[in-house]
This record gives C-alpha cells, sequence and structure tokens, in this order.
C-alpha cells in the first residue's frame, strides 16, 4: 500500500468511449469543445479529484499550475497550439532528439497546431501514440521531414494506434509483443526499431479501463512486455517510450488517495508491474550489476509534481489536476548519454496529453 496521502474528493468518472455512437455523442455532448473530435478511444477515464482551495484560487491566476510550488509553470488552456512556438536548441553538438506524444487521434491534432508543434521540436525521432490512423499515409510535409515512417494499426477501425516517425533508418522493425496469447489486441499499441546501439520502444499500453473492467488484459500485457523488454535489454540497451498509462508513484496524479486502486493507471496491480521493469528480477536483487531500468524524468526531478495529461473536463488543465502517463525508460547502462528529459506542457491544445523529449549522445 503507498504512503497516506492527501484527500481529495472523488468525481463522476468519464463515460467509456468503447459503446456505442450514442454514447459517444453524449460524451461528446458533456465534454468542452476543446475535446476530441475522433471520440475518445480508450483513453484515461481517472478521476481529476476536487483541488484544495489553495490550488483553486491561485489556479485561477495561472500563479500555481501543474504542481510547481513557485508558480513558474503556469498552463495554458487554449485550444489550438499557439503559432510563436520555439524550443531552446539542443543541449550539444552531436545530440539526438527524440520526442514522444499520445495526440488523440492525428486527424483532430492536424487541425490544432500539430504541424507547428513538429516543425518546432523538429526531432530526430518522433514517437506518436493513440493516433487513431486507419491508412499510414500522410502529408508530404511529414513524409519529407521523415523519411522512415513506421505505422501500428489497431485491428478496430479508428482506435489505438501507434507510430515511429524517424530522419534515421532502423536495422529492423517490428510490430509485435512476443508470447502474448492475443496478437490481435497488441495490434495499434506498440512499435520496436532497432538501431545500431539501442532499441526504441513505442508503446500506447492497454488501459485499464473504467471501473477496472480490462485490468486482467493489462496485466496480461505487464507479464509479457517485462519479459520483452528484458530479452532486448539482454542483446543491447533499451529506450522505452510512449502513453505507458501507469501514474507509477503518489507524486505522478493530482490527487492520489482518491484514485487508488479505483481508477485506471493508479492501482496496486500497475504500479507493480512498472516497478517490476525498473529494478532488476528478485533473483538478482542483490547483483548490483544486475539490469536495471531508469524512469528519467523522475530520476531526474525526485520531488517534482509536473503531469503530461490533463482531462478536458472540469477546467484540471487550469486547475493543475493531471497525471504524468508517459515517460522516457532507458536501460540503466544508457543514463550516462542523456544530456536532457522535458515535459513540453507549453504545447497543449491539440490533445489532452503534453509531449515528453529526451536528448541523448552519439548515435542510436
Amino acid at each position: 500500500m503507498p504512503p497516506k496521502r492527501a484527500a481529495a474528493t472523488k468525481r463522476k468518472a468519464e463515460p467509456s468511449s468503447d459503446g456505442d455512437d450514442a454514447s459517444k455523442a453524449k460524451q461528446a455532448a458533456e465534454e468542452d469543445e476543446g475535446g476530441d473530435e475522433d471520440g475518445n478511444d480508450d483513453a484515461p477515464q481517472r478521476s481529476a479529484g476536487k483541488a484544495s482551495a489553495k490550488s483553486k484560487r491561485k489556479g485561477k491566476t495561472g500563479a500555481v499550475l501543474n504542481g510547481d510550488a513557485d508558480g513558474s509553470n503556469a498552463q495554458p488552456t487554449n485550444k489550438t497550439i499557439p503559432d510563436a512556438l520555439a524550443f531552446a536548441p539542443k543541449a550539444a553538438s552531436g545530440v539526438l532528439r527524440i520526442a514522444a506524444w499520445n495526440i488523440c487521434g492525428l486527424a483532430a491534432a492536424q487541425k490544432k497546431g500539430f504541424g507547428t508543434y513538429v516543425g518546432a521540436e523538429d526531432a530526430d525521432v518522433l514517437v506518436l501514440t493513440e493516433t487513431k490512423v486507419n491508412d499510414p499515409s500522410v502529408d508530404p510535409a511529414l513524409k519529407a521531414r521523415y523519411p522512415h515512417q513506421y505505422w501500428s494499426i489497431s485491428s478496430k477501425k479508428t482506435y489505438s494506434g501507434t507510430a515511429i516517425l524517424s530522419k534515421i533508418e532502423p536495422l529492423s522493425v517490428d510490430y509485435t509483443l512476443p508470447g502474448h496469447p492475443d496478437p490481435s489486441s497488441v495490434k495499434g499499441r506498440i512499435v520496436t526499431l532497432e538501431f545500431e546501439t539501442c532499441y526504441l520502444v513505442g508503446t500506447y499500453v492497454v488501459n485499464a479501463g473504467v471501473g477496472l473492467k480490462t485490468l486482467d488484459a493489462k496485466k496480461v500485457w505487464n507479464t509479457h512486455f517485462e519479459t520483452y523488454i528484458r530479452a532486448l535489454d539482454a542483446k543491447k540497451a533499451v529506450i522505452w517510450t510512449g502513453d505507458l498509462n501507469v501514474a507509477p508513484t503518489e507524486l505522478d496524479l493530482a490527487n492520489p488517495k482518491t484514485n487508488w486502486n479505483k481508477t485506471p493507471g493508479y492501482t496496486e496491480a500497475e504500479t507493480r508491474a512498472y516497478g517490476r521493469v525498473l529494478n532488476a528480477p528478485e533473483s538478482d536483487a542483490h547483483d548490483a550489476s544486475a539490469p536495471r531500468f531508469v524512469d528519467v524524468w523522475r530520476a531526474r526531478h525526485p520531488g517534482r509534481r509536473h503531469y503530461t495529461y490533463f482531462s478536458y473536463r472540469f477546467s484540471c488543465r487550469e486547475k493543475g489536476l493531471g497525471w504524468r502517463l508517459d515517460m522516457f525508460v532507458v536501460s540503466d547502462r544508457l543514463m550516462k548519454r542523456v544530456k536532457a528529459c522535458s515535459i513540453r506542457s507549453e504545447v497543449y491544445g491539440a490533445s489532452d496529453h503534453c509531449p515528453i523529449m529526451l536528448e541523448v549522445t552519439g548515435p542510436l
């Protein structure tokens, strides 16, 4: 059981979009105009909880949001990405930039400034999740920037979807999760690229579902994924990224007490599975040289609250009621190559998630 947490008030769960068109229409009517035009897929149905009086008061003025007590990270609540978007240049020469973003539907995001972000970030590799793409053909500008594109398309139309777009040609590509008993459920959720020095794994991890109805399916995914990532790591270093659909600790969501073991993404089963990936297997637990993985952003910001997902509903962005669900997890031996890791909080409006960025030295 996790440590004691601040109390919060449970709110009504968001409706699932796995139902029929009527339920989708009802959801669209309930959401504000910033909602996902394509429906909510299996996106997180999470309790925002109630903000404290202090956070409510300061949230309205933009003074304290997203967990930054000094008020330095006030969050905009715009509905499209601002045209004037710029990032600092790469940390040093010889550095590669990898970005990951749950775009909550490519078609919808393209209408809300997706291209502006792609141009400003200019990542060497871009991992996209929840693409909801049925046909992998994309606009010429995106193809010109990323000549090597790998799209994992869900067997269910306009659902899920994961893609890796790269300026660098990989040695191999794989869209499977070996050993998983239901390969059709894996489609649209994973892409693995092999490069010279490492594997890059992009995932849109299974959601445990409203009422935790698909938690068992997620347990199956987690079991096979842990085996898979360790098998890759035995060959060469691994970079795992995307929407991992878990808040690993109480620091990674605004209202942990309210959501513990009730809300998808923050249950004992899910957090323990994530923890098992980070740590060496039990048989090697006392071996300092045993393989381990590192949650890069958390390792570099051990006590900070900073989120990558905000529900469109209930002014969650304005109140700073979010979850950190999108991460870069790397083989421990690769950490010496990490130069930067950021949550792009200023990129908001095209999705209910913010992009994340990792910079590493040397070739992939």
